[in-house]
């Protein structure tokens, strides 16, 4: 029978948010942190970490860590449970930004291995560290941030829209193979969302062209945020397994400047 839940939504869970410094990650961290989670901040760039911290209403740390080497994952999550004494909630939110994308026919191995190393293996590294935490404490949610990259290709993004399908792969795989130990697994897939930086001066037209992408209206960070709080609270204890589109409708329907 399902269970009625309160708020907070994450009382008393322990999560860790990658990529959180900025953007979609911090959205995240502070959320989960106003519902109750003790939340780590992580990424490469101290003071923007340090400055998520500062404005998160709650127990909340940094610890940084660079998800491009093999080792910092497994370093990671034991930094948490030394800090916090256990960890209950993932969010794999981190991706490459450092490496050029292209075509198939003009990336290096060196650029691919480089973009799958934290969009892809970093996430295993990571889970294979958790997941035995998360079996201690009796109950886990892993929540993978895809994009519709992965289902919807575009130009010049082979490596990266190649790691979010393997992902969302990967996501399905952990559900299965770790439902016998109260551990959940599920992707959020977002469409475009506004970057402070990225569109600090979108153009009107840009805009529009964007607008066009979606039936309701363009994302915001905060939209992902919410998605990722329902799967990792108890309310989806009936939800594994899954890719939850957050992206205005753009995923079931051609763009209006298609027809």
């Amino acid at each position: 029978m399902a269970r009625e839940v309160n708020r907070g939504r994450l009382d008393g869970e322990v999560a860790l948010v990658t990529g959180s410094t900025a953007g979609i990650g911090a959205h995240i961290a502070r959320l989960f942190a106003d519902e109750g989670a003790r939340v780590v901040v992580t990424g490469r760039n101290p003071d923007r970490g340090v400055g998520v911290v500062a404005a998160i209403n709650g127990e909340a740390a940094f610890i940084e860590a660079d998800l491009s080497t093999s080792d910092a994952p497994s370093q990671l999550v034991d930094a948490v449970v030394d800090r916090f004494g256990t960890l209950t909630v993932l969010v794999n939110n981190a991706v490459d930004t450092a490496t050029k994308d292209g075509p198939v026919t003009e990336l290096s191995d060196e650029a691919w291995m480089r973009i799958l190393e934290v969009n892809l293996l970093a996430v295993a590294r990571l889970c294979r560290a958790a997941i035995p935490v998360m079996t201690r404490a009796g109950h886990g949610s892993i929540v993978n941030v895809s994009s519709r990259a992965a289902q919807r290709a575009s130009r010049g993004l082979s490596a990266y829209s190649a790691s979010k399908g393997a992902l969302e792969a990967l996501t399905r795989s952990i559900a299965v193979d770790h439902a016998e130990h109260s551990i959940r697994c599920n992707t959020v897939s977002p469409g475009y969302v506004l970057n402070e930086r990225r569109d600090a001066d979108l153009s009107d037209e840009r805009r529009r062209q964007l607008e066009a992408m979606h039936l309701t209206r363009l994302g915001q960070p905060l939209d992902v945020a919410y998605a990722a709080l329902y799967l990792a609270s108890r309310e989806a204890e009936f939800v594994t397994g899954i890719v939850l589109p957050v992206d205005g409708g753009s995923s079931t329907t051609r763009a209006r400047t298609l027809g």
